[in-house]
């Protein structure tokens, strides 16, 4: 059975990890030892050693013949983790200065806005790096079918287990949960603090810190997991940050039971007093006292149903909500 291994994310080729791993449970050992310990030749040990002991995983006893010692693991993989960390932060720092590059010339060319995915795996692949790159939020308007397995269970406990997770807003189809497992998907990434609401898809779509989005690149259903067009700033990129925005007023707080799906109704009743109030032309004050609210309660209120309404004014809520017939609640 082939050896387990556990450097290989720290930059430790599998040779190198089979001596190191042979010399921790040999004790020191001459290249003779050592190699005929790991099935290999004292050649092969020798060619090796300059390379592990600058990754710090095995000294040098004194004397002669030459004999190797194994670092203990506690700190070879704090050396190990440390270079790979000042790695990390050398590769940002150089991101950075190729991104002012791009900047200096005016900005990315065409064919770069839009890169194209192709096949299922791919796509899937794509998909989960943009998840996981997201930093402050991630959009997502949820519609079947569906390139990443929502029933992957370590999948999913990798996302819960993300530390800084982005604020996550779904918005899905009806029909996304006539595929098995969605509702449970769906409760888990509530209680995980995804939050929530039902309404119309038109299209599949996912955004990352409105820096990458990633949508079907044909609009057939039957093919919409097995090609994808990733876009990167751009007008067209804005563009779909405004679609989620207006799909997302419109849509219904989504609530989830034990029994299955619930949607919240919307305008609740008081929401329809404060707004038919508005549409009468009263202010705040003044609709403070006819609900026996406080000012600050009201004002809050009518900015939420401004937001949600998608409008510019007080006086332009009250206008859409009549024009939208949701004045005309239960009494």
């Amino acid at each position: 059975m082939a050896q387990r291994r556990l450097l290989e994310g720290l930059g430790v080729t599998a040779a190198e990890e089979t001596a190191y791993r042979a010399l921790l449970r040999h004790g020191p050992a001459t290249l003779s030892e050592l190699g005929a310990e790991t099935g290999s030749s004292a050649g092969a040990i020798r060619r090796m050693l300059p390379r592990l002991e600058d990754l710090g995983l095995v000294s040098r006893v004194a004397g002669r013949p030459l004999r190797l010692v194994a670092t203990p693991p506690s700190i070879a993989i704090d050396i190990l983790v440390a270079r790979r960390q000042e790695e990390l932060t050398h590769s940002r720092a150089a991101a950075a200065l190729l991104a002012t590059e791009v900047a200096d010339r005016g900005g990315p060319h065409p064919e770069e806005v839009l890169e194209v995915v192709t096949g299922r795996d791919a796509v899937a692949r794509r998909y989960l790096q943009l998840e996981r790159n997201a930093t402050q939020e991630l959009l997502v308007l949820v519609h079947p079918p569906y390139a990443v397995d929502i029933s992957d269970d370590q999948e999913n406990r990798r996302r819960a287990a993300r530390r800084g997770a982005p604020v996550t807003r779904g918005i899905y189809s009806p029909l996304a949960f006539e595929q098995p497992g969605m509702l449970a998907h769906t409760r888990r990434a509530v209680a995980d603090g995804e939050l929530a609401r039902l309404g119309p898809v038109p299209v599949k779509l996912a955004i990352a810190d409105a820096q990458t989005a990633i949508l079907p690149l044909v609009s057939d259903e039957d093919r919409a997991v097995e090609s994808a067009l990733v876009v990167h700033p751009s007008a067209l990129l804005d563009a779909l940050v405004g679609l989620f925005e207006t799909l997302w007023r419109a849509a219904v707080p989504l609530r989830l039971s034990e029994d299955g799906l619930e949607t919240e109704s919307w305008p609740s009743p008081s929401d329809t007093e404060v707004l038919a109030l508005l549409a009468a032309g009263m202010k705040d004050d003044a609709i403070a006292r006819q609900l026996g609210l406080s000012p600050r309660t009201v004002q809050r209120r009518v900015q939420v149903l401004a937001e949600r309404l998608g409008a510019r004014t007080r006086f332009h809520a009250g206008y859409l909500a009549a024009q939208h017939n949701l004045l005309a609640g239960d009494p």
